[in-house]
Order: structure tokens, then C-alpha cells, then sequence
């Protein structure tokens, strides 16, 4: 398992048994996006913080997350058009260091991409976190990823005012925000032309009901305004880089560039195969649907499955 053997893959199948297997095949062949994550996220003594969960807009379904810092990496994430899949720690990597002892390491976050590639990252809570072994286990990640195609990368915190803004119009990204037939059409078209947010909320109607499907349109890059400022009701909004019931041909969260660009993308099967793969997760239930037998309401609930719910 080092520069000359390889590296190994551990997962769980559908039934919660664990799987290894040559890393190079399983990032060809399993959808990894589909999977529970491989080992429990640690939960800090006294702390006020812990394990929870994210509701996905991306996949309509939750997503492990064990930290503050990594629920605000799933928010870029799950905002990028670019990104069709998201998992917590769904795959446990190895290796044989020079000494030839077993290695391992478990990135905290994965994400699949529309051309089929994907990222592993971790999201430390400052850029010391884990010091001296955090960043060699990294480093040998990333040659693995490198190996097949992919790209790992350590998420360091938000900016305050972007991953607040990020957060506000997270608490929009379910659909029920695009709002009554007609609606989001209106909205758009008072916004063709940058404007003061209120003046076009204005325009199209009453504000409580207006409110809801700008922000929407604001997650979903229908429409556009500066993240690195703190939203208010002067601040200039305008037509964004999407058009809805299209797929957008640019990738674009403000902040971070996650995909890294000129990834050479390995040859997979396509997406439909995937998902019909052995190692898919079993299909779980939506906002106001039941997982594992518990039920769940999006967003407010506050608890599903027995854990803390991040519902932005």
C-alpha cells in the first residue's frame, strides 16, 4: 500500500459490512456518494457542538456533517451547480508508509461533480488544526486522488461574512421557496437589470411573499449579488449565471474553488451505472418523508434519526 503497491479502499456496503478493495477500482466503480459514512464522526467532550445532519438540496437527502466548519463546506458545496453528490467519510483510505506500517486516513467530506471526477476534503476549524499528521496524511490523500483523477483539498474556514450570507439564503434552498406558478418568473424579470434589493421586491409584490423566492433565487445563482458583504435591503442584485430548468454550463460558488481546475477525469461508467451498482445506499427519505423508520420534517425539526439536524 505505498508508492509501489497502491492504496486501499474500505467501505460499507448496504448492509453495513465493511469492504476493501484496490483504491483505483473502487474510485472507478463505486458511487461513493451513495454510501454511509465508513466510521462515526467523534463526538468532543464538552463541547456544545457535535455531530449532526445536513439536509442536501443537491441530492434531496442528509448528509452526515461533524462540525461547524464542515456544515459550512456542505453549504458552498451544495450550491454549486457543478455538483451532483455528497457524503460524510463514505470511504476509509490506506497505505503502507516506509517503514511498512499500515497508514489510514478518513477525509471528512466527499463530493461528486458532473463530469464524473469528485473531491475529498477535510474542513479544519483553523488552518492549525491537526497539526504536523493532518497535513502529511493530506499530502498522501492527495497523491491517491491525483492517482485516478480527483482532487483533495484542506477547506479552511469561510470568511464571517460570506459563510453567514451563505447560511441566510441557506435556510431558502428547499423548492418550496420558488414559490406560486408565475412567480419566480416575475421576480427574475425585475431583476433583468441590477437594482437595490428592496426596489425590486418592491415591484414585484408583497415582500412576505416576495422575500422567500428572491432569496431562493439567490441560492440557486438565478440571481446574483455580492456575498462578501453583508446582505441588506440597498444592496445591488442582478441576473445570476443560471437559468431555471437548465443546467449551468459554469461551476461558481463565491469563496473557494473547490474543483480545481485542469482535472483530468478518468474513465467511468456513466452515473445511471453507477447508481446501479451494488454499493449504492438503500433510497432514504426527503423533507417530510421517514428515515430509517424515524419521521423527519425539513427544516425545524431540529432532530431526525436521534441526531442534532443542521437545517441552516
Amino acid at each position: 500500500m505505498d508508492g509501489r503497491a497502491g492504496f486501499e479502499a474500505v467501505f460499507l456496503d448496504p448492509f453495513g459490512q465493511a469492504v476493501q478493495q484496490r483504491w483505483a477500482d473502487a474510485a472507478l466503480t463505486v458511487a461513493f456518494e451513495d454510501l454511509d459514512p465508513v466510521s462515526a464522526f467523534p463526538v468532543p467532550p464538552g463541547r456544545r457542538w457535535g455531530p449532526g445532519l445536513w439536509w442536501s438540496a443537491t441530492t434531496g437527502a442528509h448528509v452526515v456533517a461533524g462540525s461547524n466548519a464542515m456544515r459550512a463546506q456542505l453549504t458552498v458545496l451544495d450550491r454549486d451547480p457543478l455538483v451532483t453528490g455528497l457524503a460524510g467519510r463514505p470511504v476509509r483510505l490506506l497505505w503502507r508508509d516506509q517503514r511498512g506500517q499500515v497508514r489510514s486516513w478518513v477525509p471528512q467530506l466527499f463530493a461528486r461533480y458532473t463530469d464524473g471526477t469528485a473531491l475529498l476534503a477535510d474542513c479544519p476549524s483553523h488552518a492549525e488544526a491537526g497539526r504536523e499528521r493532518a497535513l502529511q496524511a493530506g499530502a498522501v490523500v492527495a497523491a491517491a486522488c491525483e492517482e485516478v483523477g480527483w482532487r483533495y483539498r484542506r477547506l479552511l474556514p469561510l470568511e464571517s461574512v460570506l459563510a453567514g450570507n451563505l447560511k441566510w439564503l441557506a435556510g431558502y434552498r428547499h423548492p418550496r421557496n420558488h414559490g406560486r406558478p408565475g412567480l419566480m418568473e416575475a421576480v427574475l424579470a425585475a431583476f433583468a437589470q441590477p437594482r437595490p434589493l428592496i426596489e425590486g421586491v418592491a415591484a414585484v409584490g408583497n415582500p412576505v411573499e416576495v422575500m422567500p423566492v428572491l432569496f431562493h433565487a439567490l441560492w440557486r445563482g438565478y440571481l446574483r449579488a455580492p456575498l462578501d458583504v453583508a446582505l441588506h435591503e440597498r444592496v445591488q442584485v442582478g441576473p445570476g449565471a443560471r437559468v431555471p430548468g437548465r443546467s449551468a454550463a459554469v461551476g461558481g460558488t463565491p469563496g473557494q474553488d473547490h474543483r480545481g481546475r485542469g482535472s483530468k477525469a478518468p474513465q467511468r461508467a456513466g452515473r445511471s451505472a453507477r447508481r446501479g451498482s451494488a454499493w449504492r445506499r438503500p433510497e432514504r427519505g426527503g423533507p417530510g418523508g421517514s428515515v430509517g423508520g424515524w419521521r423527519t420534517d425539513w427544516p425545524g425539526s431540529g432532530w431526525c434519526c436521534g441526531k442534532r439536524a443542521f437545517d441552516g
